[in-house]
């Protein structure tokens, strides 16, 4: 029997045997190499030629976004998989733009995740429900809202680079809605909605509420 060979890559040890005993419960599954971020990632693909990556994303030196663009640039053969805790819009469409053949969450249960490998393994694409739900909004709703700051020139557009969900959220942080109201409507963890909203503070580069509200307002995102 021919074995998968994966390398395994997250800067928490005991996330890392945790993910290498489930993946080799399985005959055909045989971990290869383990890394702590994206540099070591890059390495061990060089050098143990793997069929699979699976990879964090926010871990130490380069991203696991980072390592899989790189290795999807240099022609590398091994297939990336995102395994992550966030389940942000930003970080699902940043990763599959990069070349992630699947995304899943560090929450997936064994039987998913299996189903996962042998599926990026054998040349399909693996997104969990909640991750296919993003892809599906983001194909339905591509064109992000962009508009011209009316104290400025008419070429000029807002610097803030907003996804769709953060949009999403932004008008329901102005609307009076608290974070777990707009987690139950937007049917996401509390924790995205918390990231979201620390985004769009800082790409709107404001530190409150009424802040947010009135540059909101002035560039006609709501």
């Amino acid at each position: 029997m021919n074995q998968t060979t994966i390398v395994l890559v997250d800067d928490h040890s005991l996330v890392r045997d945790g993910i290498r005993a489930l993946l080799e419960s399985e005959e055909d599954l045989k971990v290869v190499g383990e890394g702590s971020d994206g540099t070591e990632a890059i390495t061990l693909v060089d050098e143990k030629k793997p069929d699979l990556l699976v990879i964090d994303i926010r871990m130490p030196k380069m991203t696991g976004i980072e390592a899989v663009e790189k290795l999807s640039t240099s022609n590398a053969a091994v297939k990336c998989i995102i395994l992550s805790m966030h389940d942000s819009e930003e970080y699902i469409l940043q990763s599959v733009a990069a070349g992630a053949k699947g995304y899943l969450l560090k929450d997936t249960g064994k039987k998913e995740f299996i189903k996962a490998i042998h599926t990026v393994r054998d040349g399909g694409k693996y997104y969990s429900g909640d991750i296919s739900n993003v892809l599906v909004n983001n194909l339905l709703n591509p064109i992000k809202k962009t508009t011209t700051n009316p104290k400025n020139d008419a070429n000029d557009t807002t610097p803030f680079d907003l996804t769709n969900k953060e949009i999403q959220v932004l008008e329901l942080v102005l609307s009076g809605l608290t974070n777990q109201q707009i987690s139950e409507k937007l049917k996401n963890s509390k924790r995205t909605v918390e990231t979201h909203r620390f985004n769009l503070m800082r790409k709107m580069e404001v530190k409150n509420l009424i802040d947010l509200s009135k540059k909101a307002q002035e560039f006609n995102l709501v």
